[in-house]
């Protein structure tokens, strides 16, 4: 990073609010994000399901195969090419379903490999599957089902007519009940333990451009019952400054009921993400989960953005990024060959059973995103 005053988070959305100013696809599909079927019901009708912690056996992965040259811009190559490269990582350790648009399939059946199953039955508009995908749960009995955030492209801040369906095509492509929740928001807006316990920005979900007119306690209340969770950690996050308003997947995560772990600023950091990601260790330090354990929190250290490879000041450089797949931690590295060498080393410690496998995806962090972005998992009933 060039600029330190500009702040980390502050790429994450500039590079696709340039994509979509470009094309003129600024909140298009807004009535499709809130259709939902009126045989779905509502998430809380089946609240012995709960959302489990990424770190459970998976049964695959989903991802989405991006092919639109109005968002990211006349050459794919680079996405497609860092997209294919997770899809390939992960399934050597899990079965990958990309979903890919009939014009895009052959594309990523060639990049991907045979080792990825590709389907062209669920459309797609972006790649952001984290944020598109479903919310699996399991009833801990055998049971499995999903429940969908009502994706609204961000606040409408880009075209969604697609993905706002991806959620309920992929639970009737698993076979499985599919309900709706009482909020609007996105995957990569929640993290949730497990055991009951959540976190999020305020920034994202309590915000008029996803949940308008929602107070706090109404918000969580929904949150909770789609993720089968009774308490939820909130942080102030930083609004508008990014197209997902400061995600809390790309800070904060946790690891296992009771401990989580935070990506850290330089010392020298002192823009608004900055002080956030100093503000959201603080408040989890001093949190306790639903279970009344007091919360142990790592931290993860963040690169210097002068040192990374990538000169794009809409670059997102996160660590906290990763996904956890079964029996690996597929995080990205960035050049800053320091810090990439400290953070494999910190989440080979913080998961000790996994492998860490640390992949350049360059042009996905210029998108503004990262690998748990475009990731979700389906886990094991």
């Amino acid at each position: 990073m060039n600029d330190h005053t500009t702040g980390r988070h502050a790429r994450r959305g500039l590079n696709r609010r340039g994509f979509l100013a470009a094309a003129g696809l600024t909140a298009v599909g807004t009535a499709v994000a809130t259709t939902v079927q009126a045989s779905a019901g509502s998430a809380g009708a089946a609240s012995a399901f709960r959302a489990p912690a990424e770190e459970v056996r998976h049964t695959r992965t989903w991802m989405a195969w991006p092919d639109r040259t109005a968002i990211w811009g006349r050459d794919l190559s680079g996405v497609q090419a860092d997209i294919a490269l997770i899809a390939r990582t992960i399934a050597k350790y899990e079965p990958v379903v990309m979903c890919a648009n009939s014009a895009g399939a052959a594309k990523a059946r060639s990049m991907c490999g045979s080792t990825v199953t590709v389907i062209s039955s669920i459309l797609v508009d972006d790649c952001w599957m984290r944020d598109t995908g479903p919310v699996f749960r399991t009833d801990g009995s055998g049971g499995l089902d999903a429940v969908g955030l009502n994706f609204n492209g961000w606040g409408d801040k880009q075209a969604h007519a697609r993905d706002a369906l991806v959620a309920e095509r992929i639970a009737a492509y698993a076979g499985v009940k599919f309900t709706s929740a009482d909020l609007v928001g996105e995957g990569g807006a929640i993290e949730q333990d497990g055991a009951g316990t959540l976190m999020a920005t305020r920034s994202s979900l309590l915000n008029s451009n996803r949940n308008p007119g929602m107070s706090q306690s109404a918000l969580e209340t929904a949150m909770c019952d789609a993720y089968g969770a009774t308490k939820v950690i909130w942080f102030d996050g930083v609004k508008g400054q990014d197209i997902t308003d400061d995600h809390v997947d790309a800070t904060s995560r946790f690891l296992r009921p009771g401990e989580a772990l935070v990506q850290m600023p330089l010392a020298s950091d002192n823009d608004a993400f900055a002080k956030d990601a100093r503000q959201q260790y603080q408040i989890l330090s001093t949190s306790k989960t639903a279970t009344g354990t007091a919360m142990t929190v790592a931290k993860l250290q963040g690169p210097d953005y002068d040192k990374i490879r990538s000169t794009n000041r809409n670059f997102l450089a996160s660590y906290a990024n990763y996904y956890l797949c079964n029996g690996a931690v597929i995080c990205a590295h960035f050049g800053d060959t320091a810090a990439d060498r400290a953070a494999k080393a910190t989440l080979a410690r913080l998961h000790p059973d996994r492998v860490v496998e640390q992949l350049n995806i360059d042009s996905l962090g210029t998108g503004g995103g990262g690998i748990h972005c475009v990731t979700q998992q389906q886990p094991a009933a």
